[in-house]
């Protein structure tokens, strides 16, 4: 196989390939070829997503990240299998307080590292809890919250537990929104949404970015019962999508100490502790 240009990046403490370039010959000997999208660059794949996955290359990040703005916030990080085993007591020492892990990915992907992650959090006296990243062109959105729920995601009212999250935002297989209209969307979120209160009496969190949203559910604005964690690496979080006024979470940067992603809860300890428990 001839002339493909590749070069890989780290980011996120995740070591990525990423493999672009022009085609000057032939595929030869291949008699199953990797599936190329039109930008050149190989699918991932599935199951390999994590939260974030595409904020850089659609919304870049500033170089200042140190904000007034994040005083009376609480540090939080989130973490998936491209982390493997994480050092939780380095983390929980360097002053974060709660640290959501990726559980599960459709209705087929299950983190293999879940359990270091999610109890390993927890026992050094991280409030944690789970997140589910979001295929809409896999399935429905009540199967993936059942699958979810049934894999990690659930809830338990013991103020250590947080509620679990819908991470949706764009696709790493595919085209950004899935294949779906602006209203299909909205549908498909409702259902996972309307599944998961149903299975465990919270509401889900709803992760996303701004421009995501808008692009790939019209900047629907009907959603603001269920808390907004917000994705952009900037000293600000910017314009929110349609229908909250405020942010739970934020998704700052990328490039934190010990895991890559780190986060701000939108208050203090405390009102952490209350919102694990209600």
């Amino acid at each position: 196989m001839e002339a493909v240009r590749s070069s890989i990046t780290l980011s996120r403490g995740r070591s990525r390939l990423t493999v672009t370039g022009v085609l000057t010959g032939l595929l030869l000997t291949l008699s199953v070829p990797a599936a190329v999208p039109e930008s050149g660059a190989v699918t991932p794949e599935r199951g390999s997503a994590y939260m974030g996955v595409g904020v850089l290359a659609h919304d870049g990040a500033a170089t200042d990240t140190t904000t007034d703005s994040r005083t009376g916030q609480t540090e939080g990080v989130d973490v998936s299998s491209h982390q493997r085993n994480v050092a939780w007591s380095t983390l929980y020492g360097s002053g974060v307080r709660w640290a959501y892990t990726k559980a599960t990915e459709g209705t087929s992907y299950k983190n293999a590292y879940f359990t270091q992650q999610y109890t390993g959090s927890y026992d050094v006296g991280i409030v944690r809890g789970a997140y589910h990243f979001a295929t809409p062109d896999a399935s429905g959105g009540a199967a993936q919250a059942d699958y979810f729920v049934n894999h990690g995601g659930g809830w338990s009212a013991d103020g250590k537990t947080l509620p679990g999250v819908l991470d949706i935002e764009w696709n790493p297989y595919g085209g950004d929104c899935y294949g779906k209209s602006k209203s299909q969307m909205v549908g498909w979120i409702r259902d996972f949404l309307n599944r998961y209160k149903a299975r465990t009496g919270r509401a889900a969190v709803i992760y996303t970015a701004t421009t995501w949203w808008t692009k790939c559910t019209g900047n629907y604005g009907g959603f603001s019962a269920n808390p907004l964690w917000i994705a952009r690496y900037a000293s600000t979080a910017g314009t929110l999508p349609a229908g909250w006024s405020y942010y739970t979470m934020w998704q700052y940067t990328s490039t934190g100490k010990t895991v890559g992603d780190h986060d701000r809860f939108n208050g203090g300890k405390e009102q952490l502790k209350t919102f694990a428990s209600r």
